[in-house]
């Protein structure tokens, strides 16, 4: 434990002895000097702090200095009543203060505590309520707007991350600074009824036990409670300042207190000019006019002197400014800054604006932080930030979408349309401007508002035009997925495991399987649309099957079989009936035999001839399925399922294809068709 820590400890079981144990007057002194420096260096630091999360602990550290200054008052308190005597600086602060008159020194006393009390310990009690209050509701604006800026490319994931933990620690800081001014009203509270003790009992002891005359009991004894109650009062007054001080910081400016203080008060010069003009006709009335005037004429000379300072020419300023950016631009930082790359950015042109301006009612900003997080559960991948910006050279009504600086996708769309679709495309009875849907390339109409109800009661579908770029955007990253999941990404996936499952972990990185190997089995999953959410058992299946084999491919193969009731689920029906095409012992055999075997891996490497001839028997059933609207789903023995996969995603990479293994016993799988060759 460092000395630090260690010193604090003892100090808190120090406070506690205190409470029990007599201390010497020499001793006692001490620790009032200790107490009243330990206060001014809280309110100093309150001073200087630029925002009330720079003095954290002050909530903590307020109960103990409470407690501390409490447990002097307990042990003060036990020296005058049995001794008479608490220490020469008790004594010093009482003779200091009473002088000759104990009346006065009582009542100027009383004044003290009184302005403790009611006005800043009050104060600062209050402005610490509201303070927690405001805070706790304006969490989730604070929250939402983070995520604007963040979906707006305006601040990084960590930025944001880091935003979101301040936006917490301010409400846990104000939540705790309300419960702790408590503190503080009570040890007011407390100096009051010390001090009526002290007095009352002080003379009571004074004359029944000490034999005091009722003059000596009440000089003696009113000095040391006076004096007692100084030095307790004025650590408290400090600390009760420093309270008000932390909570009325209403906002980081960057600068302390007194930067504030002088910047904001002083901002306007030809305001001391009146409050000089009106010092000076006061000293016309019986004031001193000597003492008048002269207050005048520094007021009137510090009005001057900051004027002339704000009149000085702002061009040395500017040339400054761009010299200094123009040497910033040479500099080597600059250039590879220019290097880095968005994941993933949405231009649009001039006339798309209002999708993204929510002055103008546009809530893509919030459609994309909805599409992440629905992506973050369907894929179990955390979709990188989308960068959104317009862009002139774009057509004013053209979108496009780029991942990782490549141009994927991209479409046009009539804000003051609605786009309609419908399945029967023989019988289109609403006029409309014809084009495509940008996400599933289905034949469309942009329609007027005017035909929007006819179009809905003539069974068409209509999507306003922001849940079309929604939609697109949507599927679009889907089928980008596995190009989006990195080492880095996939190293805080594991990051993430490894707080629940860290023995998991530990088995199967670095060794077995290093984050390049583990990111390329998760790539190829995501390729297929088969969501890694579930990674305890992927990493179950991986660190199962990696002595055997550290082949992504394989181990791909492997995990997909671990997920069967999840694929099944995927793709079955509502009944748990899934339609398939079958693949033929023929061609099974083709593909197993034409597999090749290298240190490098495992490839197809099946004659031009018969590749042809499988897809022209796999598209013929796929066309077949498309009439009856039924999705395509191949299905293979696990040996060749793999092969078939690479095979037809150069052709055909919308069609699903299955082994055996991935499908749950308790699916009832139905033939309609059969790929074969003759």
């Amino acid at each position: 434990m460092k000395a630090r820590d260690l010193s604090v400890l003892i100090a808190v079981i120090l406070v506690v002895v205190m409470l029990v144990i007599p201390l010497p007057g020499w001793l006692l002194s001490v620790f009032i000097l200790i107490n009243i420096i330990l206060a001014l260096i809280v309110l100093l630091v309150s001073m200087n702090t630029q925002e009330p999360l720079q003095f954290s602990v002050f909530p903590t550290l307020l109960l103990l200095l409470t407690l501390f200054r409490l447990a002097l008052n307990v042990s003060t308190t036990r020296s005058i009543l049995s001794e008479a005597d608490a220490g020469g600086v008790v004594d010093t602060f009482g003779s200091f203060v009473i002088g000759d008159n104990p009346l006065v020194g009582f009542v100027v006393f009383i004044i003290l505590v009184i302005i403790n009390f009611l006005v800043i310990t009050k104060g600062s009690e209050r402005v610490s309520e509201v303070a927690a209050r405001f805070s706790l509701d304006a969490m989730p604006g604070k929250q939402m707007s983070i995520d604007a800026d963040l979906n707006a490319g305006l601040i990084s994931e960590q930025e944001a991350k880091e935003r979101r933990k301040k936006v917490e620690n301010e409400a846990d800081f104000h939540g705790s600074m309300d419960g702790a001014s408590k503190f503080v009203k009570g040890d007011a509270i407390a100096g009051i009824i010390i001090l009526l003790i002290n007095i009352i009992f002080g003379l009571i002891i004074g004359m029944v036990q000490m034999g005091f005359s009722f003059q000596e009991a009440i000089d003696t004894f009113m000095r040391l409670t006076v004096g007692d109650g100084l030095v307790s009062q004025i650590p408290a007054l400090l600390i009760s300042t420093a309270t008000g001080i932390v909570v009325t910081r209403s906002s980081a400016t960057g600068n302390n207190l007194g930067s504030d203080v002088s910047a904001q008060l002083f901002q306007y010069p030809k305001l001391l000019f009146i409050a000089a003009g009106t010092i000076f006709l006061l000293g016309l009335t019986p004031i001193n006019f000597f003492l008048t005037t002269t207050i005048a004429l520094i007021l009137a000379l510090g009005a001057y002197y900051m004027l002339q300072k704000q009149k000085e020419p702002e061009v040395k300023d500017e040339e400054v400014d761009d010299q200094t950016e123009g040497s910033a631009m040479k500099t080597q930082e600059n250039v590879i800054s220019l290097l880095s790359m968005d994941p993933i950015e949405f231009e649009f042109g001039y006339s798309l604006i209002p999708l993204v301006d929510a002055k103008q009612g546009g809530d893509l900003l919030d459609r994309v932080i909805m599409i992440r997080r629905q992506l973050a559960i369907e894929l179990g991948i955390v979709i990188p930030v989308v960068r959104i910006r317009d862009n002139i050279q774009l057509s004013p009504n053209e979108y496009r979408l780029k991942i990782k600086g490549n141009e994927v996708a991209s479409g046009e769309i009539l804000l003051d349309h609605y786009l309609a679709m419908t399945p029967d495309m023989d019988n289109d009875l609403i006029d409309g401007i014809e084009t495509t849907e940008p996400a599933f390339g289905l034949p469309a109409k942009w329609i007027s508002e005017e035909n929007k109800d006819d179009a809905e009661l003539s069974g068409y579908t209509v999507v306003d035009p922001p849940s079309v770029v929604s939609t697109h955007i949507t599927e679009v990253i889907k089928r980008h997925a596995h190009t989006l999941l990195g080492r880095q990404e996939t190293k805080e996936l594991v990051d993430h495991l490894k707080e629940n499952y860290p023995i998991l972990v530990e088995e199967l990185t670095p060794d077995p399987l290093g984050i390049g190997d583990i990111q390329k089995v998760l790539a190829k999953l995501l390729r297929e649309n088969v969501s890694v959410r579930n990674l305890p058992i992927i990493f179950e299946t991986l660190a199962d099957f990696s002595k055997l084999t550290n082949d992504p491919e394989i181990l791909g193969e492997y995990v997909r079989q671990a997920l069967s009731s999840q694929i099944t689920k995927q793709y079955a029906n509502a009944d748990n009936s899934l339609k398939v095409v079958t693949v033929s012992g023929k061609v099974e055999k083709m593909i197993a035999e034409s597999v090749q075997q290298t240190e490098h891996g495992n490839y197809l490497a099946l004659e031009p001839d018969s590749q042809q001839a499988i897809v022209k028997s796999i598209n013929e059933e796929v066309e077949k399925l498309t009439l009856q609207e039924e999705n395509t789903v191949i299905l293979c023995s696990p040996a060749i399922r793999m092969y078939l996969k690479q095979l037809l995603d150069r052709f055909l990479p919308q069609v699903v294809v299955l082994s055996y293994n991935e499908l749950e016993p308790t699916v009832q799988v139905q033939s309609v068709g059969v790929v074969n060759v003759t």
